[in-house]
């Protein structure tokens, strides 16, 4: 799956938090997080994502947009071409 880290960067940006954060929050290492959104989010386990997703209390129209956006592959390889 494919993750719109754009969109979660500026979500956590909005919710006045750092990844480091929500990283500590979700229970996750500093550096596995930044791994695994470097990755496009890949890796992200639904744990992981549950759990983000009740640490940012995001609603339902924030989840689709950043968990199942179909254009989430795009925005992971633009972000690589960087």
């Amino acid at each position: 799956m494919h993750v719109n880290t754009l969109k979660l960067k500026g979500k956590i940006v909005e919710r006045q938090m750092t990844q480091e954060g929500v990283a500590k929050e979700i229970g996750i290492d500093r550096s596995s997080f930044y791994r695994k959104m470097k990755k496009g989010g890949e890796t992200f386990t639904v744990g992981d994502i549950h759990s983000m997703i009740l640490t940012l209390n995001l609603g339902t129209a924030e989840i689709m947009d950043i968990f199942f956006d179909e254009k989430g592959a795009e925005t992971h390889l633009m972000q690589e071409a960087v």
